[in-house]
């Protein structure tokens, strides 16, 4: 699957997507994240990328021009999705997640300052997402979130295939969060691990599991 990320500040992804399983993903090519830097595609000298908005007020709108430059450079198919970071967008889920991982090319263009030009959003914008009722400084932390939701999910990223089956939010376990987890030793303390999980009979493990959904 492959990312491409519309971004005035590449460099805060170099970090997050140099670790754990994103990279993991990325050295097997399970994955490709391109990193764009609109100020690239400006047509300005100066490689400025924002204005005032038109009718005043305040802080600083994100120009349509680089945008519009960007995604018709980057984007593979009439039908690859844009997708717009704004706190102003639908919840993002793990249903959404399970969604857009059948996707071959996500483009995901991160807001900043007062938001971007409205004609961008009209033409350009397939979906608009938000993490969560809050606001942040930029777009650039949702779509850090929404790269790695997204590429667990996808065939063998994750060691075991049934790991993001039996994860808070899946299908499986209709929304609930996950059942306890322990690990060696077995006695922490004189806090010992629940005898069931000891006794090797899958079926009662299960249902304790079930049952104890937290």
């Amino acid at each position: 699957m492959r990312f491409d990320l519309l971004t005035v500040f590449p460099e805060m992804f170099i970090s997050p997507f140099g670790t754990s399983i994103i990279r993991q993903a990325l050295l097997k090519k399970q994955i490709e994240i391109f990193l764009h830097d609109l100020r690239v595609f400006s047509e300005d000298p100066h490689g400025k990328v924002d204005d005032t908005p038109y009718g005043g007020g305040a802080g600083m709108v994100l120009t349509p021009q680089p945008i519009f430059s960007a995604i018709k450079k980057i984007r593979g198919h009439a039908k690859t999705p844009v997708i717009y970071l704004t706190a102003q967008g639908e919840r993002f889920t793990q249903k959404k997640a399970v969604s857009l991982a059948k996707q071959k090319q996500l483009i995901l263009l991160c807001g900043h300052y007062e938001g971007i030009d409205q004609r961008v959003r009209d033409n350009l914008i397939d979906e608009e997402i938000s993490i969560g009722d809050y606001v942040l400084t930029g777009g650039e932390l949702p779509a850090m979130v929404l790269v790695d939701a997204i590429t667990r999910l996808l065939p063998s990223v994750l060691h075991n295939k049934n790991s993001a089956e039996e994860e808070s939010f899946s299908e499986k376990f209709n929304g609930k969060k996950e059942y306890p987890h322990y690990t060696k030793p077995e006695n922490f303390l004189g806090f010992k691990v629940p005898k069931v999980l000891l006794s090797g009979n899958h079926e009662e493990i299960q249902k304790w599991r079930e049952k104890n959904l937290q």
